[in-house]
């Protein structure tokens, strides 16, 4: 039954994978056409992220992306797909060298059960 729920939650959300909310300690520092920035991820998944920032990009927009995690340094290319004024950006991932997309995966192992033993409780 609950592998239903959760297939028919991520169909419903339109995604192949379901997001992660780290909490308030993941950070990200993005640069596109410009200096810098340091934000905080807001959800992520296997196909990009949200990052919080009162920056505003147009859509199609490339960001190159740096993660320093438990897991290791995680760079990513990745090309701006949502945008919400005030709040922040969805960003989808183009590139993730081989190495990265398993430092990468390591973080999602990490914060999805992080998240189903929370459930648990």
């Amino acid at each position: 039954m609950w592998a239903f729920l959760d297939a028919l939650h991520m169909a419903y959300n339109g995604r192949a994978t379901p997001r992660a909310e780290p909490g308030k300690d993941v950070y990200v520092f993005w640069s596109s056409d410009g200096p810098g920035v340091l934000s905080r991820v807001r959800n992520l998944n296997l196909g990009g992220i949200f990052i919080e920032t009162h920056i505003q990009k147009d859509l199609g927009t490339p960001v190159e992306l740096y993660f320093l995690e438990a897991e290791g340094q995680i760079r990513a290319r990745a090309l701006v797909r949502h945008a919400e004024p005030g709040q922040g950006l969805g960003l989808k991932f183009t590139t993730l060298d081989s190495q990265d997309r398993i430092r990468f995966g390591a973080v999602m192992k990490r914060l999805y059960s992080a998240r189903c033993s929370v459930s648990r409780v």
